[in-house]
């Protein structure tokens, strides 16, 4: 009984074998799939995201918020700052002027076109998001080079002031920078945005660093005498940008939403002449029981290009993780 299973045994393995045989004389693998040219990772990457409905929608939302925010004097032919229809707020029972030709959403409380505002607001929204994204990615970068590529005492005293920014929440520990300023202007609002977010560029970077500094290609650098400063540059630094330059996408959502909340409970760009959804939202709210559309239109504004740059950064850190590749 043993011999008969041990035969049907070889008997199986033999015809494995020749049927492995096979495929491979016809240019097809064990596994019973041809040969294909391997891609790269941003190849690789673009095709699962251009198949992806959230990062689609995510991009589109994006590429219109810039294009608004760089032809805003092509889209609206009035100024955001003067006052056309003053005459009508003048009037006891017209307080905020309605919708007319030529003024598509009327006006605010002090006539000037709430349309060009809005328009307008992207461009200011725009740059004040990526200014301070951009303070909050140099200054992670210079954190987390340092404690990634050196370790030891330097890691810990730089992960130390990382942790003690990381325990107060981005909007507080913005405000409390914010307040430091003795007038608050539209550059005290970036620094501040921008300043909150360089532990989360910090801890990243520095993550991603440790993990390199361990890999093969670095390693065979030091063996070949190669000075540490070259290899923080040239080999660790540059395969570590990956993740952080996906995060910054979704930094920037987060830094329209602080510096909104900023402008909201008046932290923010006290001149009006330069409007911001988060500004206009703060000035509509002693008008939101009569005129709800003054606070509104701004909310959405803000709401829509957030849920924007998230959902491509979200799918661009799924497209790039390997973990979650099929």
């Amino acid at each position: 009984m043993a011999a008969m299973n041990l035969n049907r045994k070889k008997q199986r393995v033999d015809e494995l074998a020749a049927t492995t045989g096979a495929r491979v004389e016809g240019n097809v693998d064990a596994g019973g799939i041809k040969d294909a040219e391997g891609v790269s990772l941003l190849a690789s990457a673009w095709r699962r995201l251009r198949r992806n409905p959230a990062f689609l929608i995510g991009a589109v939302v994006v590429v219109l918020f810039v294009l608004v925010a760089l032809f805003a004097p092509v889209l609206t032919g009035h100024d955001p700052s003067t006052r056309y229809l003053i005459g009508e707020v003048s009037q006891q029972n017209n307080p905020v002027p309605k919708a007319r030709p030529g003024f598509p959403l009327g006006g605010d409380p002090v006539g000037r076109d709430l349309y060009a505002r809005l328009v307008f607001g992207a461009r200011n929204t725009l740059l004040v998001a990526v200014l301070a994204t951009l303070t909050g990615f140099v200054g992670g970068l210079i954190l987390g080079s340092l404690a990634g590529a050196f370790g030891g005492w330097v890691d810990s005293v730089v992960m130390r002031v990382v942790d003690i920014m990381l325990s107060l929440p981005s909007l507080l520990l913005a405000f409390s920078i914010a307040a430091l300023f003795g007038r608050a202007s539209q550059w005290s609002v970036i620094l501040a945005v921008g300043i909150a977010q360089i532990p989360i560029f910090a801890r990243l970077l520095r993550g991603a660093m440790m993990a390199q500094r361990h890999s093969d290609h670095v390693l065979a650098a030091r063996s070949l005498g190669v000075k540490p400063g070259s290899i923080v540059l040239r080999h660790m630094l540059p395969n570590s940008l990956s993740p952080v330059l996906v995060q910054a996408t979704m930094v920037v959502a987060t830094s329209i939403i602080d510096a909104a909340a900023l402008s909201y409970i008046g932290a923010g760009n006290a001149d009006d002449t330069q409007p911001e959804w988060g500004q206009m939202l703060g000035q509509a709210q002693n008008l939101i029981d009569s005129y709800p559309h003054l606070a509104v239109y701004p909310a959405i504004c803000i709401i829509v290009v957030a849920l924007g740059f998230t959902l491509m950064g979200e799918s661009l850190r799924e497209a790039l993780d390997p973990k979650s590749r099929r």
